[in-house]
């Protein structure tokens, strides 16, 4: 495997790097509260009272919450973004039967052409990359639309709507395209790493006086959030597996 593909699936490596680095976190505390040469001195800071874990807690639940809204945020556009492509596409199936022989054909043809060349656009969007061939065919249809015999044969009023249902097509495309860019943003999770750390050291030093209490309260701790940061990690970006956008809504558009 090159480095660029390194780059692309990387976040898996992140994932991982949060759920190995959380429980060799909660590895660590345990040792030292129970077995360290220095326990009774770390036992010795007890007295923190229980209510302190909330506000540390809170930060680090709030900062995940919007890590992961942005996830989810990205896959709801890109999906959403593919709806209406689709929707474009069918529109000027539609529209293109106002058209007479050999334009209306022509015009089938350029859709077909949209259609095909995007749906093999998406292992390329996987990588964070754009075909080329797909943006050709985007600009032809738009160049046969806003030709003369087209406004001649379809009235000025249809070529306007067909004009516009063509270039929401190229936006939502480089909606999708740009979507595709997604990257994981090392310097956010560091602090949202930083901040569970935290989370885990505030959960043991309540519970100083009692280590074993200490080690059930940061596993659980451990257990519900490195998970969950894994399961954002591995979905960053919305033409990825294992939750990817799907371009069948293009397909069928064309099928129908």
């Amino acid at each position: 495997m090159n480095f660029q593909n390194l780059r692309t699936y990387d976040h898996y490596g992140y994932a991982l790097v949060a759920i190995v680095g959380t429980y060799l976190a909660v590895a660590t505390i345990t040792w030292l509260i129970q077995k360290s040469a220095w326990k009774l001195s770390i036992r010795s800071l007890h007295g923190v009272a229980p209510p302190f874990i909330n506000i540390i807690g809170v930060l680090f639940g709030l900062t995940l919450a919007f890590i992961a809204n942005d996830t989810w945020s990205a896959h709801e556009r890109a999906t959403n973004a593919v709806f209406r492509e689709a929707d474009s596409l069918r529109s000027l199936m539609v529209l293109s039967s106002r058209l007479d022989e050999p334009r209306r054909d022509q015009l089938r043809q350029a859709l077909n052409a949209v259609a095909q060349s995007s749906a093999e656009e998406w292992p390329l969007l996987a990588q964070r990359q754009s075909s080329q061939k797909a943006s050709d065919a985007v600009d032809a249809l738009l160049l046969l639309i806003a030709s003369q015999d087209v406004a001649k044969a379809a009235g000025v009023n249809a070529q306007s709507l067909m004009l516009k249902k063509a270039s929401d097509l190229r936006d939502d495309r480089n909606l999708r395209i740009g979507l595709s860019q997604l990257h994981v943003n090392p310097l956010k999770w560091l602090g949202m790493a930083f901040l569970g750390l935290c989370t885990l050291l505030s959960i043991a030093v309540v519970h100083l006086d009692k280590p074993r209490a200490a080690q059930v309260a940061i596993v659980l701790f451990a257990l519900s959030a490195a998970p969950t940061a894994a399961i954002v990690l591995i979905q960053g970006n919305p033409f990825q597996q294992p939750s990817s956008v799907t371009p069948q809504p293009i397909i069928a558009a064309m099928t129908r």
